[in-house]
């Protein structure tokens, strides 16, 4: 037998192990499937009613007009022949290679082979006039609610992606390829990825985004130095350890939304916004939440305002001795932050000198891509499952928001873990991204119903902590600053909150980049600019149109305005001097803790 025989029997042996490995895990995938507890239809898609519908919709448009739809047919069919016939032709001449392609560039096919081989080629072009088929379909659709429409939109976009031949062994040559050249290696590392994600959630497929032993909370990311001075059921208060000799007067609080951690603001040194602000001179305190259990199921608003909120702001003025604080609101927080102004205005309360906003909406008229998950039929799934579960499990949220970009959040990752084998990469934002929280049951329904739906805030009040609350009542200095790209908080729809409120004193910035990126952008990196805008009336692209285009992160501006509202300098407070002492080290013992599952 010569030297090649030998090898290749090896690898032949080596490939029939795997195999039959995969055969093994396969008895551990059915196990762990077999003990799923599935969630409620309602919150897997929208009700029948909304297919039903589209279906009429469709059929009206062929009796009215059957040319308009037989000509999109003609046209998918033709090109389809076509392309099955020059590929077949090419192969009849010996040529090897792939038809003449006109399809769009699209990422998620950039192997060479997509393109060179004749088999994968056809199955790429194909795939993409099946696409436009139904995108085209679904466009011409009449007679359907507008609603309904961007639901249809939403679904019919989520079939298509998850029909791409990338999202399939037998039809992925990357994976195809990787299988032979490891005798099968990838497709074992791959499968014992898979179980160990659905382990890890009882069953429910959660792609792993980032490799969670590279990351520790207090070791490598949330480290600036600091103390925890105080703590109730719903926070930890952090003060942080000055860098400067001396410090603005006035203290900055900062509230970052609940649905995740707080270190979205220190990640690392290099892109902190926490150690930033520490080091021009603010005595920062930052405001980490609990992550709730089921005990928290009758939370609500409320209890944010006054036991989250206020008890932060007061407990500031305390250690600090001061009367007033600068505050700031991240996402959801800072629609609870314009909340709370609300209700201390009515109370005559003057504790908050000025406000931030990243990111907030409080104005829900316009729903954007959230449209699909803020219907009846979706949201009575979510009060079914808070009055089950006590909460909303943070997986629910993280699969909702994760399915918004598919491609980007499950798929690709999925391909690369599942069917390739490959660890995730270690990536603190994506970590991040994955050590989410619950949602307390009455928190959850308020939120979705009473802002998001009946958008209350704007309109008639909402009632809360036994007054009700108008974005109207908000008066003293803000500044918003949004994210051009951003598909949670849209900036337009931030933009049509802000000018509702009564300020006399609004300053309005839109970065470059998303819900993230745009706010974790230290100048240091010199990578997304911004834009700013002295006026706020007329329309959002009114107020783009007149714009004007800065290089460079808008946390300097920012710095200069807050600045001016933050009174004279004073010697540098140290965390546990003041009026309470230190409880521990930051970043404190409730932002360890995982969600509920």
């Amino acid at each position: 037998m010569t030297t090649n025989e030998t090898e290749a029997g090896e690898k032949t042996d080596r490939l029939n192990a795997n195999l039959a490995r995969v055969e093994e895990l396969s008895l551990r995938l059915a196990d762990v499937m077999g003990r799923h507890k599935p969630l409620r239809n309602q919150l897997n898609g929208p009700e029948p009613e909304v297919f039903l519908n589209a279906a009429t919709a469709y059929w009206k448009g062929l009796m009215h007009d059957p040319g308009k739809m037989l000509e999109m047919q003609l046209d998918l069919w033709s090109k389809s022949v076509k392309s099955f016939v020059d590929a077949q032709n090419l192969m009849l001449r010996g040529q090897f290679s792939a038809p003449q392609d006109d399809t769009p560039t699209d990422r998620r096919f950039s192997h060479p082979l997509w393109q060179t081989h004749p088999y994968f080629n056809l199955l790429k072009q194909q795939y993409m006039r099946n696409a436009r088929a139904i995108e085209a379909a679904v466009d011409a659709l009449e007679g359907l609610g507008g609603k309904d429409k961007q639901r249809i939109e939403y679904f019919s976009r989520q079939i298509i992606d998850m029909m791409a031949p990338t999202n399939f062994l037998g039809t992925n040559p990357e994976v195809l390829e990787k299988a032979v050249a490891t005798e099968g290696q990838s497709l074992v590392d791959g499968l014992e990825n898979l179980i160990a994600d659905l382990e890890a959630n009882d069953g429910e497929l959660l792609v792993k985004l980032a490799d969670e032993s590279a990351f520790e909370v207090g070791r490598n990311i949330a480290t600036a130095p600091g103390k925890v001075v105080f703590r109730n059921r719903m926070f930890e208060l952090l003060q942080f350890s000055p860098t400067t000799e001396t410090v603005h007067e006035i203290p900055l609080v900062i509230f970052p939304p609940w649905i995740n951690k707080y270190y979205i603001l220190d990640l690392k040194e290099q892109n902190s916004l926490i150690r930033w602000c520490v080091a021009q001179g603010y005595t920062v305190f930052v405001v980490s939440w609990v992550n709730p259990d089921r005990s928290y199921a009758d939370v609500g608003l409320d209890d944010y305002i006054e036991e989250g909120f206020l008890e932060a702001i007061a407990q500031v003025k305390a250690v600090c001795d001061v009367p007033q604080v600068n505050a700031v609101g991240y996402c959801i927080a800072g629609t609870t932050l314009h909340l709370t102004l609300s209700l201390m205005k009515q109370r005559g309360d003057t504790s908050v000198k000025s406000a931030t906003f990243f990111t907030t909406l409080t104005d829900f008229s316009d729903q954007g891509e959230f449209t699909p998950f803020l219907q009846n039929d979706f949201i009575d799934g979510i009060d079914e499952e808070v009055a089950e579960e006590g909460i909303l499990r943070s997986f629910i949220m993280q699969r909702t928001f994760s399915f918004l970009r598919s491609n980007d959040l499950i798929y690709g990752p999925a391909i690369k873990s599942y069917m390739m084998g490959e660890a995730p990469p270690a990536f603190d934002l994506l970590y991040w991204n994955g050590d989410g929280s619950g949602l307390p049951g009455k928190m959850a329904h308020q939120y979705l119903r009473e802002l998001c739906q009946d958008n209350k805030f704007v309109g008639e009040g909402i009632s809360l902590c036994g007054t009700t609350l108008k974005i109207s009542d908000v008066d003293l200095p803000i500044c918003a600053v949004t994210c051009e790209t951003d598909h949670i908080a849209r900036w337009k729809d931030c933009f049509h909150g802000f000018q509702q409120t009564k300020s006399r004193s609004k300053t309005f910035i839109v970065s470059q980049s998303g819900h993230i990126a745009g706010i974790v952008n230290p100048p240091s990196k010199k990578k997304y600019g911004h834009y700013t805008n002295t006026k706020s009336s007329g329309t959002a692209d009114d107020w783009m149109e007149g714009a004007t285009f800065h290089e460079g992160s808008w946390w300097p501006r920012w710095d200069t305005w807050l600045s001016k509202k933050s009174g004279k300098k004073i010697e540098a407070r140290e965390p546990g001097q003041g009026a309470l002492p230190a409880l521990c080290d930051a970043p404190g013992t409730y932002v360890i803790e995982k969600a509920t599952k």
